[in-house]
């Protein structure tokens, strides 16, 4: 048994507007243990969609709709699904009566093109709309075959899902497991090379574990499936345990986790304070770590020196090291960290200095070279980073990310160190 999502609509192709309803069902699904191979979008367009249809109900058992259902002609959603599986549309005097009622409560005078919303295939029953005027439906057009359909408004079919689809299919024995999934975050490794350290997972059958990266980060996806949620953790718990301590420290945390408030975290415990100098990432550290509720306790403040003159006169960056070896350099991070830390008087000082592109570059000093520089009352290095051409706003995000992964990194080793001193 297994359920497959058809979104409809030309928009969706087009890329007008973000398939959001199909991420919500496909976490739904996951939280009823109701297994999804297939997802479908689908233009405007009746044949297409009878194409879709054809496939999806030769493979799923369950399927489920979005989109097409409003009165105006492009919404052919009921009338194509009726038409593939040759049954009559016949009207529901209840849809009318209802969407006649919202109409009134709103004050406004139902037309007769909304009455297109009451037609539903012969021995389909009503999914009741509570906000919407469009209704989806619920139908069995063959045995071992149940379709829903929803309108593409997200809150109509959230709600619609949710209050009435869930209890229908829960007393149908759908969704008598449940499927949890536990995220780990890496970085500082690439994808590559952590599948390589963990392949012998990826044979797996209950949980199963699959990577996937995207913007510097590497992910795995632990996923279980069980009778209910505490027993679905349960199976990933060892996994996750095995697989964090094979990627050590390049594993930074799971789910919801940030590298921004992993190191808040840290800086918390540690009892420590953080100040930044940026300036490729013009701002962009800084808008990380305030994202992090409570991170007034921990990031003082920062200096985006974006001209040399502000390093110089803010951070105290020498003037003659500017002219011999440039802003972006190994020795500029590195006084750059120095002096945010020695005027915000904080624990640690974090900089980035580099090139984001498009322009700048040079044979010597490429588009993505950025150095990271961070300074403790004893100790400043810098780090090299060659991120390559892959766009600006690439540069400027890995660079900020990587500036946050080297203070983390340092914070465990100093940790790590203590404990084992």
């Amino acid at each position: 048994m297994s359920a497959e999502i058809i979104s409809v609509g030309t928009e969706l192709l087009l890329g007008n507007i973000l398939n959001s309803n199909a991420q919500f069902l496909a976490q739904q699904l996951a939280e009823l243990g109701i297994p999804h191979y297939f997802q479908t979008v689908v233009g405007d367009n009746p044949d297409r969609l009878k194409r879709a249809i054809a496939g999806a109900s030769d493979r799923s058992n369950l399927l489920i709709f979005t989109g097409g259902l409003g009165p105006t002609p492009d919404d052919l959603t009921t009338e194509t699904i009726a038409a593939f599986f040759a049954t009559p549309l016949v009207e529901k005097p209840e849809i009318i009566e209802d969407i006649a009622q919202k109409f009134a409560e709103r004050g406004r005078q139902m037309t007769d093109n909304n009455r297109k919303q009451a037609l539903l295939p012969e021995g389909a029953e009503m999914l009741y709309n509570p906000v919407g005027s469009a209704p989806g439906m619920i139908w069995q057009p063959r045995p071992n075959l149940t379709i829903l359909t929803f309108p593409g408004v997200p809150s109509e079919m959230r709600i619609m899902w949710q209050h009435i689809a869930v209890p229908y299919l829960k007393t149908r024995g759908w969704g008598q497991a449940t499927i949890a999934s536990r995220t780990l975050r890496f970085w500082g490794i690439s994808e590559s090379m952590l599948a390589e350290t963990v392949s012998s997972f990826f044979d797996l059958q209950n949980p199963t574990v699959a990577p996937y990266a995207n913007f510097g980060e590497v992910k795995l996806r632990v996923s279980a499936k069980a009778a209910s949620r505490e027993a679905a953790y349960a199976l990933i718990a060892p996994v996750e345990k095995e697989l964090r301590r094979l990627a050590g420290i390049d594993c930074y945390g799971a789910d919801e986790d940030s590298l921004a408030s992993v190191v808040g975290e840290l800086l918390t415990a540690t009892q420590s304070t953080l100040s930044i100098a940026e300036s490729c990432t013009g701002g962009g550290l800084g808008q990380m770590l305030t994202a992090v509720s409570g991170s007034s306790a921990f990031f003082m403040g920062g200096i985006i020196s974006y001209d040399n003159a502000v390093k110089e006169q803010l951070l105290g960056v020498e003037s003659q090291t500017l002219e011999q070896v440039g802003a972006v350099s190994a020795i500029v991070a590195e006084q750059m960290a120095s002096g945010v830390r020695s005027r915000l008087n904080t624990t640690w000082g974090l900089s980035i200095t580099g090139i984001a592109g498009p322009d700048g570059g040079t044979t010597a000093k490429p588009v993505g070279l950025v150095y990271i520089g961070l300074a403790a009352a004893d100790n400043v290095t810098s780090f090299e980073f060659r991120f390559g051409d892959r766009g600006r706003d690439w540069v400027r995000h890995v660079s900020a990310c990587s500036a946050l992964d080297q203070l983390r990194r340092q914070i465990v080793s100093s940790l790590s160190n203590l404990r084992g001193s």
